[in-house]
């Protein structure tokens, strides 16, 4: 014992140190299982980072990567294209300004929405046309002859047409009366008063009118006795084209007998669009093809543009002239070709991709990256464009070499920038998206009182018979737009009058409160409408008519609803001077009333009516 004392003595540093930490220990376990007992394991575990990290995500806002008007206040996801959510963090633009009308993304959703974007640079504008054409004859190298004389073909020496002649190869002898009478003048002239009497000199010049030679004439008075018959010779080489007279025809003067021509060069007339023309200048080349020769190439100048357009066609005829001496090239056949053209000069211009433009009728829309951003940011930019290349346009105005175009993706910008309320392609002031029920922001007077009205009535409280009335208007309505789809103002005018008719028959007393009201606005709206289109026979007036007339007509069908009628409401954006207007159809296929022919498929459906 009194060892371990000692010991214990000797070593009090080293045990007190043990007591301590000893001490130490049994405080955190008491410490730890005071907590268990208490407190539920998860909330136990990380109490501190849990709160901060609470504290963090309560001032988070949430959006989305492709759709960065969407914010919401804790995650989930995007409600228009089901996308997860991201912290707004992630989209910021480092810190930096940027313009309020302005689309900005984040690099993610460039790579998901495969953004792409290339450099406006100078550049030659080069194209290639393709053009079709058709074999025709040169017209200077046609000869049609006539008959100088009357008479009678007594031999015919052209069996056939196509048949090929030599110049100077006869044709045709004729015998001709009237010209052996003029010989006897020539020889009564000659003996009674001499060669150099004023009546010799007249029977001559006569017999020279009627196309004899001198040495003709010579023979004739040298064997003193007339020329019965006289042979009508080929003025060049070539081909017979046509052959008018058989043996034993009698023929007036001037009366067409034979056409020759030569083929040894023959024309290939090109159609080329208005769109073309500044591409195509004289002396270009053309490479073309003929599809009955399949297998040469064959190559001209352009010599010869045609001053006027075909009004049927709107073409204009290119003329490409080509040896054929072979006659292998036959007058008729169809020609392909095509012409290398740099828009008639060699200075370089502005150009950016065709796909980085969106066309809204006279306006063209690109979207230009920020370089300054730290983040993507692209601007909405109306620009100027010029002649169309191959793959490009040539830029007149509106952007600058080295500015960068969205040239992939642009849509999906555009589309980001409309349900934002941004400029965009259908918009071009911004503000709210169009709709089928606001008219794209259009607004066609009293629309405030229109849309209060509109508001308190309930289509289960119209009178049936007011529904069919109107149903009856609708149907009415339908070959009025078939007629300004075939663009027949008469049409249009007749069946907006009988539209009109069916108008006057709907019953207002049949309505009452607000539903009375509104139909009193909107039947005197739609009325002025079709007495405008009814009342003129001018395209351009009908359908601006008509544009305010599908206004009000929808908030009426809208509004009271139709009696057994499936039918589709249909917008074109480009139509009423691109500010957009609507139509009704019984059928989801397009036919444009606004543009006809023209654009007939353009438009889209925005709204099923049942």
């Amino acid at each position: 014992m009194k060892k371990i004392i000692e010991n214990i003595k000797s070593n009090y540093k080293y045990f007190l140190g043990v007591l301590v930490i000893g001490i130490l220990v049994g405080i955190l376990i008491s410490t730890s299982t005071h907590q268990n007992i208490n407190t539920p394991k998860s909330q136990a575990v990380g109490t501190s980072e849990h709160d901060h990290s609470h504290e963090k995500d309560k001032d988070q806002t949430w959006t989305c990567s492709m759709h960065p008007q969407i914010k919401q206040d804790e995650p989930g996801q995007c409600p228009i294209c089901g996308m997860d959510l991201i912290p707004l963090s992630e989209t910021g633009s480092g810190g930096e300004s940027i313009d309020p009308d302005d689309i900005q993304m984040t690099e993610a959703a460039m790579k998901l929405a495969d953004i792409q974007t290339t450099g406006v640079k100078r550049s030659t504008p080069l194209k290639t046309l393709y053009l079709q054409g058709k074999v025709d004859a040169d017209e200077r190298l046609k000869s049609r002859l006539t008959a100088r004389f009357g008479g009678r073909i007594e031999k015919l020496y052209i069996s056939f047409t196509g048949q090929q002649v030599n110049k100077g190869q006869k044709l045709a002898t004729i015998y001709s009366p009237n010209l052996v009478t003029a010989q006897r003048e020539l020889l009564e002239a000659s003996r009674q008063s001499g060669k150099d009497s004023p009546l010799f000199r007249a029977a001559k010049s006569k017999l020279k009118l009627w196309d004899l030679s001198d040495d003709q004439i010579d023979r004739i008075l040298k064997q003193d006795e007339p020329i019965v018959y006289f042979d009508v010779r080929s003025p060049i080489a070539g081909t017979v084209m046509h052959r008018n007279v058989s043996v034993g025809d009698y023929v007036k003067e001037g009366q067409r007998l034979f056409q020759v021509t030569d083929l040894s060069k023959v024309w290939v007339m090109f159609d080329a669009y208005e769109s073309d023309l500044p591409w195509i200048s004289r002396g270009d080349k053309v490479k073309f093809e003929i599809r009955a020769l399949p297998g040469r190439d064959f190559e001209g100048e352009v010599n010869y543009i045609d001053p006027f357009i075909t009004e049927q066609s709107r073409v204009v005829k290119v003329r490409v002239e080509v040896n054929n001496e072979k006659r292998q090239i036959k007058p008729g056949m169809f020609a392909q070709g095509k012409l290398y053209s740099t828009a008639g000069n060699e200075n370089e211009q502005l150009l950016i991709p065709k796909t980085a433009v969106l066309w809204t009728g006279k306006r063209a829309v690109v979207y230009v990256k920020d370089p300054n951003a730290d983040r993507p940011v692209f601007e909405h930019r109306q620009i100027e464009l010029g002649p169309e290349t191959s793959n490009a346009y040539v830029v007149l105005e509106g952007l600058s070499e080295g500015e960068e175009v969205v040239t992939n993706g642009v849509f999906k910008i555009d589309a980001a920038a409309q349900l934002a309320g941004k400029p965009s392609m259908m918009n071009a002031e911004g503000g709210k998206p169009a709709t089928g029920h606001n008219h794209g922001g259009q607004n066609t007077g009293g629309e405030e009182s229109h849309e209060e009205h509109q508001a308190n009535v309930k289509k289960s409280d119209i009178d049936p018979q007011f529904k069919k009335q109107l149903t009856e208007v609708y149907k009415a309505y339908l070959p009025m737009k078939d007629a300004l789809v075939a663009s027949d103002a008469t049409e249009a005018k007749n069946t907006a009058s009988e539209t009109l008719n069916r108008l006057k028959e709907v019953d207002m007393k049949l309505l009452e409160g607000d539903a009375h009201m509104l139909w009193m606005d909107l039947g005197e709206s739609l009325k002025k409408d079709l007495k405008a289109i009814a009342g003129s026979e001018d395209l351009g007036k009908q359908r601006k008519a008509f544009v305010t007339f599908n206004n009000s007509f929808y908030k009426a069908v809208n509004s009271f609803g139709l009696d057994g009628v499936k039918t589709y409401y249909q917008y074109c954006p480009m139509a009423n001077n691109d500010q957009g207007a609507y139509w009704f159809s019984d059928e989801e296929a397009i036919r444009n009333p606004y543009y006809g022919e023209m654009m007939l498929k353009c438009g889209e459906v925005r709204e099923k009516i049942e």
